[in-house]
């Protein structure tokens, strides 16, 4: 029973790990294999990842936001004010973290203010302002980082590249919070949680090393020595909270797609599909195997790193598969709002496809002038 609900609760991981016994089976393992990794991804990866644990133990970013909840006044502006702390905080602690500190709170402040029947669609903007909030920054989706490091962007490029579409997401999500009614609410300060600012400073000062490690100006050696060290003093839950089949996934993907790229067939496939249309492949990628396979897979068959990442950030809205956020936001939603998930799943493939066919028009008309 545990193995079946450790392969349901991660089931990307599961088709990672078997899609590279399959192919190393069609390539065995030699001497090439060791160029199949990005070690500077997995280190990124799981720095970033531990000291964001070590922050929610802490409780930071559910404190911080829900003072800010406290205040804003009507419902549509607790939806806005909702969307926004996501779509920020996928920026800073990655998509899937903001939507596991965030859901939560959602949840309370629509409950206390018997505003539940709108549960549905804040989680569903809520799980696109994450999808989308963390495409303009290398670490704010785990395929971003990947491909930052991979194509050594530059940051500013990196910036520039992923700009008009991350408007273009924070103009389509004030649209949405347009369709709710300023209806006055009224949420009280029912929190007594307090935060430890020593703890804070420290974590906030990891957080800052472990960002600069992921814009280069420190080898990601030095954050593997010191912040694990740290975290094993103060807080070792942290590490043990790392999402650590996320970093298995990405580690079987990368055998995955590499033995891929050396199979002659398969390279000349990719590479003419991506010639033809990079941004339209990996987009529709995305809906059938996730945004973080699609980056890793399509990255060994085309140069054109621009449309690529777009691709890979749009295209985690869509279908439920798109993106590993969106699977976290589902599960969340069930367990906190039982009973009506088939209803959820019809508007959650609605709104999305209209971001989806919105942002993919925009942005293609974009890159073609």
């Amino acid at each position: 029973m545990k193995i079946l609900r450790f392969m349901k609760k991660n089931v990307v991981f599961c088709v990672a790990a078997l899609a590279a016994i399959i192919t190393c089976v069609l390539v065995p393992p030699d001497k090439g294999y060791s160029d199949y990794f990005d070690w500077t991804t997995l280190a990124c990866l799981f720095l970033t990842l531990a000291v964001v644990c070590a922050l929610r133990n802490i409780k930071f970013f559910t404190i911080l936001a829900r003072r800010l909840v406290m205040f804003s006044g009507n419902l549509r502006g607790l939806f806005l004010t909702l969307i926004l702390i996501t779509f920020i905080g996928s920026m800073l602690i990655a998509n899937d973290m903001a939507l596991i500190t965030f859901l939560p709170l959602g949840y309370f402040a629509l409950s206390v203010t018997r505003q539940e029947k709108h549960m549905a669609y804040l989680f569903i903007l809520q799980n696109i302002s994450a999808n989308l909030g963390g495409m303009l920054t290398p670490f704010g989706n785990p395929q971003n980082l990947y491909l930052y490091s991979y194509f050594h962007i530059p940051t500013g490029e990196f910036c520039r590249i992923m700009f008009p579409p991350f408007l273009l997401a924070v103009s389509l999500l004030c649209v949405g919070c347009l369709f709710v009614k300023p209806v006055r609410l009224s949420i009280a300060d029912q929190f007594p949680e307090k935060l430890h600012r020593g703890k804070t400073v420290l974590y906030l000062i990891l957080f800052a090393f472990s960002l600069l490690i992921v814009f280069r100006v420190f080898p990601y050696w030095s954050g593997l020595i010191l912040i694990p060290a740290v975290l094993l003093f103060v807080d070792r839950d942290a590490l043990r909270a790392v999402d650590y089949p996320l970093l298995c996934t990405f580690f079987f993907f990368f055998i995955f797609a590499g033995n891929l790229s050396r199979m002659e067939i398969v390279n000349q496939f990719f590479s003419a599909l991506l010639q033809k249309d990079t941004l339209l492949v990996s987009i529709l990628s995305c809906q059938a195997i996730s945004n973080v396979p699609s980056a890793i897979l399509l990255s060994r068959f085309t140069t054109d790193y621009p449309a690529l990442l777009m691709g890979v950030n749009i295209g985690g809205t869509g279908t439920l598969i798109a993106s590993l956020a969106s699977l976290i936001t589902f599960s969340e939603f069930r367990i906190l709002y039982p009973g009506h998930s088939k209803s959820y799943f019809v508007l959650f493939t609605l709104i999305n496809l209209i971001f989806l066919v919105i942002m993919t028009v925009v942005t293609k008309l974009f890159l073609i002038s």
